[in-house]
């Protein structure tokens, strides 16, 4: 497998010194057979009371700071090198009874993926519903990853994708009325579409290795990179299948996941409170390269800054 290193800052600055209240990080990527952890560090200024780690109800890693004392700056400077499978469609192996659509879940997989079939959306028109059946054929089956392909598809062809800096997700009816959203929207909107099918589905977050503007080019050369969402359905046989509408791709390539949840408001990267006044608050700058090989170059960069930080391995 080839191995990435993602460098992942996040800057908030504040017009005067403020305090600090919990702040929860999700930055660590996910374990797996095809993404595989070989060190990573974490570093905070200013240096954090305690720090601690645990794992969500869904597996994700998380980390917990809390903090004394008061700045104008928090820094928070995420390192990590994986092994990381880039894998398409063409390599999913799904069983026999999954290959076409309809199929049905196994009575053992039942209570397991029962929230994650479960529409979470206001859709009170079923205007999703109807949107996402418009790719089944007139009459028969149609191959299970063709028609998550063409829900990909119909979404990246369909609608325009804008960046959008605004917390929250727009409800999928929303996106489809107005023809505009953000990677979040459209994984949402996807994860509505496969439900409204009688998939299993769920949100996905972390990183793209990819450009957006060119999802062809490999991830060689110079640093790239961007915080990303999608969705993953799941087919008895492959198991989670990435799908990425905002590429209209269907697998791995180019995606590192970091969080994996029901819901997208369990998957913020960092969150956390200032005891201070609104106006307070200055801006916030996110920075996210994802270069091939081991992460010596990055470091060498980073010390080279007159930064303090707090930094411990996770």
């Amino acid at each position: 497998m080839p191995t990435l290193t993602i460098r992942h800052v996040t800057t908030y600055s504040y017009r005067r010194p403020v305090a600090f209240g919990e702040h929860r990080m999700m930055l660590r990527p996910r374990d797996s057979h095809d993404q595989k952890v070989i060190e990573a560090s974490l570093g905070i200024s200013p240096e954090p009371m305690s720090l601690r780690f645990v794992h969500d109800a869904f597996g994700n890693h998380v980390a917990i700071a809390r903090f004394s004392g008061r700045s104008k700056e928090l820094w928070v400077e995420s390192i990590v090198c994986l092994d990381h499978a880039s894998a398409g469609a063409a390599g999913l192996d799904l069983d026999d009874d999954a290959r076409t659509f309809p199929f049905a879940y196994s009575a053992d997989e039942m209570p397991d993926l029962a929230p994650c079939r479960e529409r979470h959306q206001p859709d009170p028109a079923d205007e999703v519903g109807r949107w996402a059946r418009q790719f089944l054929p007139a009459g028969g089956p149609i191959g299970t990853v063709e028609l998550l392909a063409r829900l990909s598809q119909g979404i990246m062809h369909g609608l325009r994708y804008r960046r959008r800096e605004a917390k929250g997700i727009q409800q999928p009816a929303e996106t489809l009325r107005i023809g505009h959203g953000s990677c979040r929207d459209f994984a949402v909107l996807m994860i509505e579409a496969a439900r409204s099918l009688g998939f299993a589905a769920r949100f996905a977050s972390g990183y793209l290795a990819i450009p957006l503007d060119d999802p062809q080019q490999p991830t060689s050369g110079s640093a790239r990179g961007s915080t990303h969402a999608w969705a993953q359905v799941y087919v008895p046989g492959a198991g989670w299948i990435d799908c990425d509408p905002t590429r209209g791709s269907v697998g791995k390539i180019g995606l590192v996941a970091v969080a994996v949840v029901r819901d997208p408001h369990h998957a913020i990267p960092l969150h956390g409170t200032f005891i201070g006044s609104l106006s307070d608050h200055l801006a916030m700058e996110v920075q996210v390269s994802v270069t091939p090989g081991t992460p010596e170059a990055i470091r060498a960069t980073a010390q080279g800054s007159a930064r303090p930080q707090f930094a411990r391995r996770v």
